[in-house]
């Protein structure tokens, strides 16, 4: 992880080893000598204090990254002034820990988890758990990042409760964490969505209850200051709200959560990719995913006159997701999340702001690899792509190809 500081260093040591070789042989190097030697004699304090005042300019002017801090002089006006660069004893901890902290095999959440629907009618106590936890994962093949997650998966878990449950979540902070972490639900009414009570040390627990009052689909999301630093390392997920009525049945359900992930390195440069706060200050992500990875293979599946319902959310930090699926038509918009008469139907892209998050549905005739994108295109180079692969018989009164009749 060093070795782009090392070689920078090296080549900084030649440029001026050959300067000093040029100087020398001109005559210039001791001409400058003389007049130095002769200034000090004379004017000893002047030229120190000179020196002096050069050197603080010097400092003033410079930031000092330490591999993937921004510099401890970074300013915020978030609420508490809380900067958006990583605390400088943190990136001390980070580093000394760096080899004990677990790697994740996968970090992308499984689309096909979602919680069955909810047949009962009664309204009953859910007890929920989550756990906080940093970890280290790839986002592509040799490319990693330190995530921060809830149950070591970006996005978190979906939940999933009914209109008018009582809910009691149980937040725990894993030992491993190097910072305090807390949970606000967008479905929660109450100071902080629950993140007033639930900051949590690592290795602490702290449970709340809270009442569901209104049906919809939610984003929940860490909002320990710096808000932005915890969501931009993957720490969000969605909630479901069932109506009282419930949904309308379906063949298959998804989960799927666009996030934005901010580092050092260049698009596609190996190794482990650290956090850069300024990028996100600028709203400039390295990498644009769904479900916390760039996808190598398809991980949703369904056969021709299934009926899909996708869960779509927005982590965030900045972008606001242009949601799409090339070939298909949504026959169904819950806009915003919103479960109730404002359904629209008949539409082609939508549009999911930032901690917000949507219910998309279709029926799928024609079998083939459907790519699920942020129509925003330019995001597809940064891995805002999915793939829903369909398999079944062919329709060809809805779709089939034309042989040339040359």
């Amino acid at each position: 992880m060093f070795t782009f500081w090392i070689l920078r260093g090296l080549a900084l040591l030649l440029g001026i080893t050959a300067l000093g070789l040029l100087l020398q042989r001109t005559g210039i190097v001791l001409s400058c000598r003389r007049y130095v030697n002769q200034c000090w004699t004379q004017h000893k304090r002047v030229v120190v204090l000179l020196l002096g005042a050069g050197v603080v300019l010097m400092l003033t002017t410079l930031t000092y990254p330490i591999h993937f801090a921004l510099p401890p002089s970074m300013q915020s006006h978030a609420p508490g002034s809380m900067p958006a660069s990583i605390p400088l004893w943190n990136v001390v901890q980070f580093l000394a820990h760096l080899g004990s902290l677990e790697c994740v095999e996968d970090i992308g959440a499984d689309p096909r988890a979602v919680p069955p629907a909810i047949t009962r009618i009664e309204n009953e106590t859910v007890s929920l758990t989550l756990v906080a936890k940093e970890v280290i994962a790839e986002v592509a093949p040799c490319i990693l990042f330190n995530y921060w997650t809830y149950n070591e998966t970006t996005p978190g878990p979906m939940l999933r409760v009914k209109e008018g449950d009582t809910v009691e979540l149980t937040l725990t902070n894993d030992p491993s964490s190097l910072h305090v972490h807390n949970i606000d639900l967008h479905s929660v009414t109450g100071p902080g969505g629950g993140a007033s009570v639930t900051n949590v040390l690592p290795g602490e627990s702290k449970t709340f209850r809270w009442q569901a009052l209104a049906p919809g689909i939610y984003e929940y999301h860490c909002a320990m200051a710096n808000v932005s630093v915890h969501n931009a390392h993957g720490q969000y997920g969605l909630i479901l709200v069932e109506p009282k009525e419930g949904l309308p049945l379906v063949d298959r359900e998804f989960y799927l959560v666009q996030g934005e992930l901010y580092t050092q390195g260049s698009l596609g440069a190996k190794g482990l990719q650290l956090f850069d706060a300024q990028s996100a200050l600028d709203s400039n992500p390295s990498y644009v995913t769904f479900n916390g990875r760039i996808e190598t293979a398809p991980r949703m599946y369904a056969k021709v006159g299934d009926r899909i319902r996708l869960y779509v959310g927005n982590g965030g930090i900045n972008l606001v997701s242009s949601f799409h699926v090339i070939g298909e038509i949504f026959d169904v918009v819950y806009p915003e999340g919103s479960i109730g008469e404002t359904m629209l139907t008949d539409v082609q892209t939508t549009i999911i702001p930032a901690g917000g998050a949507t219910i998309v549905e279709f029926t799928v005739e024609v079998p083939g690899k459907y790519t699920l994108v942020d129509h925003a295109l330019a995001r597809m180079n940064k891995g805002a792509w999915a793939v829903l692969e369909v398999t079944g018989l062919d329709n060809s009164s809805v779709f089939q190809p034309v042989e040339s009749q040359d």
